[in-house]
């Protein structure tokens, strides 16, 4: 009787031993694997979903090189909203600064500093051409010149006025017609015609808008003057 109670109490003690060894594996597994998902989600790279992107000047989708300017700009919708200009994240130009117009608007830029030297807009439509000609041949040597429509930007022009912007470096400008959407970066004293143009003609096969065609946008990096 006394061996029978002694191999049970020996039996017990053996199970319980047995169960707390398991149970020490179990918790000393899960501790493991949690340290070890700890670690690989601190190597990991962070989900895309989660990354913010990255934010470059005036809203580009890619950082412009060292010796580059950053600009982005936006004709006027119709005869409602006005163009937008913006250069190494600054707004030089828009309806919330108040400083647009009807017609052709234009802004100024040292092309070595990059700083703001002059904003103006000239009305091509009711207005008068001679104001615009004389700002044009008053445009020193090295200064980058923005440029957007807004509504009309052409009845009035004259050849003289459309020379002046053409030696600016623009090629749209010959052809820029009533009610046209234009958008133009160049330079007085460039040598070749400027990459950064676009234009679209008003027409009502394809006008976005009645009586206007569509905004247009624009961006890009312009190198900065070195001599």
């Amino acid at each position: 009787m006394f061996r029978a109670s002694g191999i049970l109490k020996l039996a017990a003690l053996i199970l319980a031993f047995l169960l707390a060894v398991f149970l020490a594996f179990q918790l000393l597994e899960i501790n493991v694997e949690f340290k070890l998902g700890s670690m690989m989600s601190r190597s990991l790279p962070v989900n895309e979903a989660q990354t913010k992107p990255a934010v470059h000047k005036c809203g580009l989708s890619k950082a412009c090189p060292p010796g580059h300017f950053a600009f982005k700009l936006a004709s006027g919708a119709a005869s409602v909203v006005g163009p937008r200009m913006c250069l190494e994240d600054k707004l030089l130009m828009s309806g919330v600064k108040n400083n647009v117009g009807r017609g052709i608007n234009i802004a100024l830029i040292n092309g070595k500093t990059g700083e703001l030297l002059k904003t103006a807009f000239y009305d091509m439509w009711a207005g008068d051409v001679a104001p615009l000609i004389k700002f044009l041949k008053e445009i020193e040597d090295g200064t980058v010149v923005m440029m957007a429509s807004f509504d009309d930007p052409a009845s009035k022009l004259n050849d003289e006025a459309r020379k002046l912007i053409a030696d600016l470096g623009s090629t749209a400008i010959a052809n820029l017609g009533f009610r046209d959407n234009w958008i133009f970066v160049g330079g007085k004293g460039i040598k070749t015609k400027s990459p950064f143009e676009q234009h679209i003609k008003n027409s009502a096969d394809t006008n976005k808008y009645e009586g206007w065609p569509e905004v247009l946008e624009m961006e890009g990096c312009v190198p900065q003057r070195q001599d």
